[in-house]
């Protein structure tokens, strides 16, 4: 199943000349509110996500996934460590619709062209959960807020049965949330740096170089930070090829607009709306007055290396996971995906963002003024 979705801010397309890229852009600019799921046929597949190791989700897990099979007739994927809890296998009368799944294991086993769309069951982390378990496209994904935080889960789970039966009849908004092509150059892979206990580089052993190369979809930001040393990171940033600026800090934040609210906002960075088409460079405690966090436009390339004279190694980790040393001659390039995350809305992007940041973040809450009345002008 496809989603049928004109190209939007975030999708992009290429024109021949400058000059009609900019009167494409005063000719059409598309209202976020007008991206809508539109089936090409009935969804028959649906991945389901549950967050490991919470008893609290036992019961609306059963729930939801006895109503996908009986009620909807629906293929339900899960992945097969939630199946191997205790509680949902020791369950007997359960266990008659567990034999209905079909199940798959993270790294392992490809689905990405199995699942018309996704059900989250958590709170944050299910949804970039789902975003990593799919390299290119990712089907339309629909989060219920079950966790702490829940500014990406916007749905509530005491009406789960008719909302997601307007899921699958096509009656919904989208809001598509770009994502990060990272992609990380190890040089001497196979023989690392000799670090002493200060953190000092040594040697970087073999002379002879080879290579490995990784590449991972973020949704939310790439971290680049000290690690475990007491020294600054020093790391160089380059935008296009060209050097921009050199970090000098605890490290850097790399994030989508759908992560300006996550880790970069911690750091003083500003919330951009995921309709928006940006990178966002966010100092962590730069030892600067003057460094702020900037936005860059999503079509270009950044590249983070460790400076030369670093006296450390750096640390890199894609939405708080595959955290590994960043060493001397390595090298990140991170650009806009061509694979954004469909994420269904509640009710449109716009206040859906906006609820979150007053319900989750409480943004601007102060309390009122008192009125001014006309004997209070006197004085």
């Amino acid at each position: 199943t496809e989603l049928d979705l004109k190209p939007g801010p975030l999708i992009g397309y290429l024109l021949s000349s400058p000059a009609e890229s900019s009167l494409c852009v005063f000719r059409h600019i598309q209202d976020p509110a007008s991206q809508r799921l539109t089936w090409n046929k009935p969804p028959k597949s649906v991945l389901v996500i549950k967050k490991i190791r919470d008893a609290s989700l036992l019961e609306p897990f059963k729930e939801l996934c006895m109503f996908l099979t009986e009620v909807k007739n629906l293929i339900v994927y899960v992945e097969k460590k939630v199946l191997e809890d205790p509680a949902i296998s020791g369950d007997e009368n359960f266990g008659a619709i567990t034999k209905k799944f079909c199940t798959f294991r993270e790294d392992l086993d490809d689905i990405s062209n199995r699942v018309d769309f996704i059900i989250c069951l958590g709170g944050d982390g299910t949804l970039l959960y789902a975003s990593s378990l799919f390299q290119e496209s990712v089907p339309p994904v629909m989060a219920f807020h079950l966790g702490s935080l829940g500014f990406l889960t916007p749905f509530k789970f005491d009406t789960y049965q008719s909302q997601v039966t307007q899921i699958i009849e096509g009656n919904a908004a989208i809001v598509l949330r770009s994502r990060l092509r990272v992609r990380v150059l190890k040089e001497n892979w196979e023989k690392k740096a000799r670090v002493d206990e200060k953190g000092i580089i040594l040697t970087n052993g073999d002379n002879e170089s080879s290579r490995k190369a990784m590449q991972y979809q973020v949704l939310n930001e790439v971290v680049v930070d000290r690690g475990p040393s007491s020294y600054l990171s020093n790391v160089d940033l380059f935008l296009d090829g060209h050097l921009i600026t050199t970090v000098q800090g605890d490290g850097v934040i790399v994030s989508t607009p759908t992560g300006s609210t996550a880790y970069a906002v911690a750091a003083g960075a500003s919330m951009i709306h995921p309709n928006v088409p940006a990178i966002m460079i966010t100092p962590i405690c730069p030892h600067s007055l003057s460094f702020r966090p900037i936005v860059v436009p999503a079509g270009v390339e950044l590249k983070i290396m460790l400076s030369r004279d670093a006296r450390n190694t750096a640390w890199v980790s894609f939405d708080g996971r595959k955290r590994q040393e960043i060493c001397h001659g390595d090298s990140i390039t991170i650009t806009t995906s061509c694979f954004p995350v469909p994420s269904i809305c509640f009710r449109d992007p716009v206040n859906d963002w906006f609820e979150s940041l007053a319900q989750c973040l409480h943004w601007n809450v102060r309390k009122k003024q008192n009125y001014l009345s006309s004997e209070d002008e006197e004085f």
